[in-house]
């Protein structure tokens, strides 16, 4: 049976990745909007993605992705709104669901949804996600990544918690799928190495505060509710099972208050300069 400190562990720690998961969501969202102007051929698409051209194809035949835009030389040109469905599709399957429902699911969307803003969606879903780490080799990484990376792009990937060496082998790589792709973009970002630390350590600790104090509010009235009501087991059940149905309105509160949040404070800086 679970004890009331098992769950409220684990309503915390489900809280400190959701603060954490808000953060990365307007990270990937920054990214994106900055490479806002970028254009790919279906190749270099696939490249970026980390995934085949017939993948593409495939998508596109079945309505997953937008056609391209057709230049010179009949020549289609992707932009980064459909490098950032690529991911969310992707995230989509790491969740199990079926090319069908996803497909559904992708239906019930915006149509004019810009890069940003499913650059914001495919983290919110991410956010639900279990921790996945898998082990692969270096090639392996690269074909994930879309990209060749180096031994400094590795160390700093490393110094993001994005891979780490394997337990099992030495020329494999231990990799957080999850953060892979936010990791990958951030290697492009013309900020300091020791910014970015220091950012996910503010990050870290601001999440793991807002756990803590989420995980005490929720204990507390939990804990008032089945004191009060505790020869109704009903009752107690139902209270003790409301996490599950919190969460989704914890992780959309969270993610608005954020990057509210971030618009305002870069508001004021870009008045100050």
């Amino acid at each position: 049976m679970t004890t009331d400190t098992e769950r409220s562990a684990a309503t915390e720690e489900s809280a400190a990745a959701e603060v954490s998961a808000a953060a990365e969501v307007s990270a990937a969202a920054e990214v994106s909007a900055a490479a806002e102007e970028s254009t790919f051929t279906v190749d270099e698409l696939a490249a970026r993605a980390g995934v085949t051209v017939r993948t593409i194809r495939f998508y596109s035949t079945k309505g997953l992705l937008p056609p391209p835009v057709i230049g010179p030389r009949r020549v289609g040109h992707y932009g980064p709104e459909h490098l950032s469905r690529l991911a969310l599709i992707e995230e989509l399957q790491h969740q199990g669901m079926t090319l069908a429902a996803i497909e559904r699911y992708l239906e019930q969307l915006p149509p004019d949804l810009s890069a940003h803003d499913l650059a914001i969606h495919r983290a919110v879903v991410a956010s639900w996600a279990p921790d996945a780490a898998e082990d692969m080799a270096r090639a392996e990484l690269e074909r994930r990544a879309g990209r060749a990376l180096s031994d400094a792009d590795l160390d700093r990937l490393a110094a993001m918690g994005v891979v780490g060496r394997a337990a099992e082998a030495e020329d494999r790589l231990r990799v957080d799928t999850g953060l892979l792709r936010l990791g990958v973009q951030l290697l492009d970002v013309p900020i300091a190495h020791e910014t970015i630390l220091a950012s996910r350590t503010v990050l870290m600790e601001h999440a793991r505060a807002a756990a803590h104090e989420l995980s005490r509010l929720f204990r507390d009235e939990v804990g008032d509710a089945c004191r009060e009501r505790e020869s109704d087991p009903e009752h107690v059940a139902a209270m003790r099972s409301l996490s599950a149905h919190m969460q989704p309105m914890v992780v959309q509160a969270l993610v608005t208050a954020f990057q509210r949040s971030l618009k305002e404070e870069l508001r004021e800086w870009l008045k100050e300069t």
